[in-house]
């Protein structure tokens, strides 16, 4: 019996070395096309490959560490999803409640459970806020409410009649919590999420305070000279700065180690019930009872016998992703500061670690 357990934890052990093997010349090649950023793979919680490449900031050839912080972009949907979760199970709101129950816009007929899925047929707020807004100011959830009320840009498609992703379906998430709460939505996801899993690099920043952080990964682009400069040098990408203070569709800055302990905490009860997660990882079905594979904050895999769920960040400069494969208790966490294209890199380190 002992010869056979001996065996097993051989075999275990050299299986984990070859995948660790694979994962680093992965990451190798990532390098060698001019990656800059941090990779986490864990199995079952532990840390099975940590690699970092690349500058924190470039133009004063600042090296990155494996514990700076980035941007996560879009990757801060799956929060605000868990903070109207944590709402739901509390009582004070229903995913198939209607958003004109909480905010007065001149959209009716949308549910909080489309808003989650990305299925409400919202316009665009971005589109209006760059036409109309001044930039000189900094506007919030409150401003770009007003300005849909006062535009009124028209509905792309009925609730429920297909997927688009919308951003502006989590802004209206973000001011829902803080209408049912009564609360400031950045207090409360320190209060809810990031402090009782002891994140402790992990908040939704102002501009202001990114500046003051001393191991703040900057976002870069190329310039005209093929150099990587700041990105919010560009006009393109000043929109984080004027729109700097909305709540819900972004802003949370965290690191790799931080997304880990959210990972675990997502296996187990911490935040919200297992029944509570299971549906947030659930496609939902559309008015024509077809399924759209995006759930509560997280795309899903198609193939509903390998679980995986995952989402991508993007903010000028930075490009995130984090994968979770759910049945093998696999994460992949990749941040990246210098618009690095990371599907390739993605798509070799999920298919690996699903074997």
């Amino acid at each position: 019996m002992f010869k056979y357990i001996s065996l097993l934890f051989i075999f275990i052990k050299f299986a984990a070395c070859t995948s660790s093997n694979e994962i680093e010349k992965i990451f190798n090649t990532a390098v060698s096309e001019n990656f800059s950023g941090v990779i986490l793979i864990a199995s079952e919680g532990k840390i099975i490959f940590s690699g970092v490449n690349g500058k924190r900031d470039f133009e004063n050839n600042i090296p990155l560490s494996s514990s700076d912080i980035f941007e996560l972009a879009s990757i801060s949907k799956q929060f605000t999803a868990m903070m109207i979760m944590m709402c739901k199970e509390k009582g004070l709101l229903s995913y198939d409640d209607l958003v004109e129950k909480y905010l007065d816009l001149p959209y009716k007929g949308i549910t909080i459970r489309n808003l989650l899925t990305h299925t409400s047929g919202l316009p665009d707020y971005q589109k209006i806020m760059d036409e109309n807004w001044d930039k000189s100011k900094v506007a919030g959830n409150t401003e770009i409410l007003e300005y849909l009320n006062i535009y009124k840009p028209e509905m792309i498609f009925t609730p429920g009649e297909k997927y688009e992703y919308s951003n502006t379906g989590y802004v209206l998430l973000g001011s829902i919590v803080e209408k049912v709460t009564g609360e400031d939505f950045v207090e409360l996801s320190r209060k809810w999420i990031f402090e009782p899993l002891k994140m402790t690099n992990t908040a939704i920043r102002t501009n202001q305070e990114k500046k003051e952080l001393n191991n703040l990964a900057y976002g870069h682009k190329k310039d005209s000279l093929g150099r990587f400069v700041n990105a919010n040098n560009f006009l393109s990408s000043n929109y984080t700065i004027w729109l700097g203070n909305r709540k819900g569709p972004g802003r949370i800055s965290s690191n790799v180690f931080d997304l880990l302990l959210w990972d675990q905490a997502l296996y187990g009860e911490t935040l919200v019930t297992k029944s509570t997660l299971d549906e947030a990882f659930t496609p939902y079905k559309l008015n024509s009872d077809k399924l759209s594979f995006y759930g509560f904050g997280w795309r899903l895999n198609k193939d509903l016998s390998n679980k995986i769920v995952s989402h991508s960040g993007s903010n000028p400069g930075y490009k995130t992703r984090i994968v979770r494969l759910l049945d093998k208790k696999r994460t992949i966490l990749v941040l990246s500061n210098n618009d690095f294209k990371l599907e390739s890199l993605i798509n070799k380190l999920t298919s690996l670690l699903s074997k």
